[in-house]
């Protein structure tokens, strides 16, 4: 199955916060995250495992109690359960992956 980006649609997640589903599988689900700076994405957490990297601009993300200033090419892992916020440095593009899919996500195809 191939999803062009016309097919999809986006959220505004938050104010600065743009979101858009670009793939989901049964057990997996891409988002792409695009962030305004000094947009934040408050404190929160999932159940979900999330992976991600920064595509382009910088972010602080921090995970639980650890803190680190993220660039273009650089990842994250985010457990089950962790809480988990954002500060957006720069405007930025982030895509993350979630399994098992997030069903408040699952909108987000034309």
């Amino acid at each position: 199955m191939f999803i062009p980006c016309s097919g999809t649609k986006t959220h505004d997640a938050l104010p600065g916060v743009v979101r858009r589903q670009a793939a989901v599988a049964k057990g997996v689900q891409l988002i792409e995250f695009r962030m305004s700076r000094g947009a934040v994405i408050p404190w929160h957490d999932h159940v979900n495992e999330q992976v991600g990297m920064v595509v382009s601009g910088r972010i602080v993300l921090t995970i639980g109690k650890d803190a680190m200033t993220l660039g273009p090419g650089d990842g994250y892992v985010i457990p089950s359960g962790v809480e988990h916020t954002v500060e957006v440095l720069e405007d930025s593009v982030a895509l993350d992956v979630f399994s098992p899919p997030r069903d408040d996500y699952r909108d987000l195809i034309q």
